[in-house]
């Protein structure tokens, strides 16, 4: 509650230059955020976020380029997607461990970003598209401007960290640092290390699909960049920097980064 106060009180005080780098540094950190219950959490080393996060924003992107969606339902779609995505990758390469689990990961990713790529009629290839100015409003706020961009970035950072702090606290966070701690001892007690670990994936994919959208809403690009390796390597630094296993480590890791 403390961290949301001080980044409400620094839209009244920061310039906008500043303003608007912090509610990138906020969608960012929900990316991480997503990351860090798969890794810090749950022990997943993945390479293939950055397929999750491309989905949801493709996923965002792509109605309202083709079929002049609007950005609530667009936004709803992106963040489905990424957790659909990483549904389907997951009941793959989860059975794989360890080191197997990220050169899979890493390959799913690749060919995410060479479809992304191999389709550029459809989905505007390497050099992307701008979403459309029109569609880039939230419950009729526009979000191409200063203020309420910085306001919906925050409004998506409140929500994500008031829900990984709910769910690494709750029975089922618990279990997933069991499962990083010492998997044979968990499944010992009757926890499945398979089903508990894809359903931490998938809520990671929905966190990164969630990001994915809101970045390519609020700040109005769509592009094959985003489905590129470094995207996954990224929220990786950014845990890793601001600490694995930690509810406001994924901020502080993106912020110190960015800047």
């Amino acid at each position: 509650l403390a961290l949301v106060a001080v980044l409400l009180a620094a839209l009244f005080v920061l310039p906008t230059y500043h303003a608007t780098n912090l509610a990138r540094i906020m969608v960012l950190a929900v990316f991480a955020m997503g990351y860090n219950l798969a890794f810090g959490y749950t022990g997943l080393l993945s390479l293939g976020h950055a397929m999750f996060f491309a989905a949801g924003m493709f996923a965002m992107g792509l109605p309202v380029w083709h079929w002049g969606w609007g950005g609530g339902p667009a936004l709803l779609l992106g963040l489905v997607a990424g957790g659909a995505m990483a549904g389907a990758v997951g009941l793959l390469a989860l059975r794989t461990a360890g080191v197997s689990f990220m050169i899979v990961t890493l390959m799913f990713a690749q060919a995410g970003y060479l479809t992304i790529l191999y389709f550029g009629q459809v989905t505007g290839g390497d050099e992307g598209f701008v979403v459309d100015a029109a569609a880039r409003s939230l419950f009729g706020f526009d979000l191409s401007s200063d203020v309420p961009r910085y306001l919906a970035a925050l409004a998506l950072f409140a929500l994500a960290l008031a829900g990984c702090l709910w769910l690494v606290r709750s029975p089922f966070g618990r279990v997933m640092v069991a499962m990083r701690e010492n998997e044979e001892r968990s499944r010992m007690l009757g926890y499945d290390p398979f089903r508990v670990k894809l359903a931490a994936l998938v809520i990671s994919g929905l966190y990164a699909g969630a990001a994915g959208a809101a970045y390519g809403l609020l700040f109005g690009y769509v592009g094959g960049s985003f489905a590129t390796i470094q995207y996954s390597i990224l929220p990786l630094l950014y845990v890793l920097l601001g600490g694995a296993g930690t509810v406001l480590g994924p901020f502080l890791g993106a912020l110190a980064m960015f800047y």
